[in-house]
This record gives structure tokens, sequence and C-alpha cells, in this order.
């Protein structure tokens, strides 16, 4: 595996794995930009309305039961949808379904969980419900939706390998090709990036959570955790006093 890793041509042209990464990537991206429209978009607007619970619910549940590879199987071979030998596109409408649940759920619960009185003061000032929405709610919420983002973006460049079996140039395409052949440093080689590229992806967008937290919100969290480290620390000389390991 190193030797097939550190070997050069390996790494440029057409098929190497900056290609394939770059592919990869441009797969990845659009899809979680799609679902991203879809679900933070639907997840505020139930969210602040407080009535599309059973909605969210039930969408982004319905989403998740659907097997990945059977809808790209579908997508790229039936002959009535037409999207034989599009494996962007094609995988695109098969990966789509498995990034929108985890950021419709988030936003609709980073909107719900808003505190009520912070609501309310907003509406004491005079702002209407769309400046409560804009100005209060999706601000407290960002830090869940972030949540949601990162979770997608994950799944989604992991998932994202399945695209080489309609032929789609991605990372994917060492793992298949390793196992049609029998190729097992091929194999690993090709899983082994895709998991430091999901891995680089959460961390990079870990960073960005944080950043785009409100500084408020930082400081509760400390707090939180500070609070539990105490009481944590307290317990355990009653614990030990009472002979529990």
């Amino acid at each position: 595996m190193w030797h097939w890793l550190t070997t050069a041509a390996n790494w440029h042209g057409t098929d190497g794995i900056l290609a394939r990464l770059a592919h990869q990537a441009e797969l990845s991206a659009a899809v979680v930009a799609a679902a991203a429209a879809l679900g933070i978009g639907l997840g505020l607007v139930l969210g602040h309305l407080g009535r599309g619970n059973l909605v969210a619910i039930n969408v982004a549940n319905t989403l998740r039961a659907i097997p990945s590879l059977a809808l790209l199987t579908l997508f790229a071979i039936a002959p009535a949808i037409g999207l034989k030998g599009s494996g962007f596109l094609a995988a695109f409408l098969a990966l789509v379904p498995l990034a929108l649940p985890p950021i419709l759920t988030n936003t609709y619960t980073g909107v719900r969980t808003v505190d009520r009185d912070v609501r309310s003061a907003g509406v004491g000032m005079g702002m209407t419900g769309r400046q409560v929405l804009v100005r209060i709610e999706a601000p407290l919420a960002l830090p869940l939706v972030m949540a949601g983002l990162r979770t997608a973006a994950v799944e989604v460049v992991a998932t994202a390998t399945l695209a080489a079996y309609v032929s789609f140039n991605d990372l994917g395409g060492y793992i298949f090709a390793g196992l049609s052949q029998r190729n097992s440093v091929e194999t690993f080689s090709g899983a082994l990036l895709v998991a430091l590229v999901a891995g680089a992806v959460d961390f990079l967008l870990a960073g960005t959570q944080l950043a785009l937290t409100p500084k408020g919100l930082r400081g509760k969290h400390t707090r939180l955790r500070a609070l539990l480290t105490t009481l944590a620390n307290r317990a355990l000389p009653l614990t030990s006093a009472a002979g529990v390991d």
C-alpha cells in the first residue's frame, strides 16, 4: 500500500488520484449544496411555524430508509429515467436523499429549541415574524445547522464512492477495480484515501462550526461543561466512600 500510494504515476493523469479526488469533491459539494438549500429552508420555516414536527420527522425517516445503492442503480440503468451513462447526475440524484435528513432535522430542532423568552423579547421590540426568524432564531440555531451539514457532508463523501459503480471516475473506482481484479493493495489503498478525505472534511467543518457559533453560545457551552466536570468530581468521593468502582 505504501508503494502504491507513493508512486507518482498513480497521482497524475485523468485516472490519477488527484483527478478522481477532484471529481469526488465536485459531486459531494453539489449534493451537499442542494440538500442544504432544501433542508435549511424547509427546516427554518417549519421550525418557526412550529407546525411541521410530523412532516420533518417523517420526511427524514423516509429518506433515511432509502438505500443509496438501489437508487443509484435505478437512476443509472432504468431506460425510462433516461440517465443511463450519466454517472454524475445519477449519483447526484441518489445522494441528495442521503444528505437531506440530518440537515432538515438539525435545522428544525435548532429553531424549536430557541428560548421562548428570547422570541418574546423580539416580538416585544416590534419585530415581525420574519425578522424574528432571520435575526434571532436562525443565528441561535446555527450551531445545530452546522452540525447537520457536517454530518451530511461526511456521509456524502464516504458514500460517493458508490458512484464508481455507474462508471463515475472518483476514488471509489480504485475499490471496485481492486475487488474485480482481486487486487487487495488497490482496494485497501482506495478505502484509505476515502477515509482520509472524509476525516479531513469532518475536521474542517468542525472548525467552521466552532467559528460560526456565536460567542455567547460558546460561553454557555463552556460553563455547562465546567459545571458537569465539577459535579462529576464531587460525585467521585461519594461513590468511593460507598464502595462503588
